[in-house]
């Protein structure tokens, strides 16, 4: 587990939609949860359940290997991610993002950084 610092200076390396190489090393209940991945760093990424295509078998297997985005990171430490294969992304990803997170086309290369924080510098 890293620290709270460790933490931070993780996040502070990282880029809304900087894409990164990932290992999707567990799959917990396909259609339910998400996919854990493993992408080099001490902690994981994850992709949420509403990002993944609604059909689970279209769905990323363990072991493969393939790129993600930085979608986001809060205090779980826990690096969110969203798959960059339009073939592992939910078909209505547009109308996601219109509805749940408009601003995502701006924060793309912002820092992520925690919550309250000024991307100001």
């Amino acid at each position: 587990m890293v620290t709270d610092a460790q933490w931070s200076r993780i996040r502070e390396g990282l880029r809304f939609g900087q894409v990164v190489e990932g290992t999707v090393v567990r799959v917990p209940r396909p259609g339910a949860i998400g996919i854990f991945v493993d992408i080099g760093l001490s902690v994981g990424g994850f992709v949420d359940v509403v990002l993944l295509p609604h059909r689970s078998e279209c769905w990323p297997t363990e072991g493969t290997v393939t790129e993600f985005e930085i979608w986001w990171a809060d205090s779980r430490k826990q690096i969110r991610l969203k798959p960059s294969d339009p073939q592992y992304l939910c078909d209505d990803f547009a109308d996601f993002v219109e509805r749940f997170r408009p601003g995502w086309p701006s924060d793309v290369g912002c820092a992520v950084l925690a919550p309250g924080a000024s991307d100001a510098g």
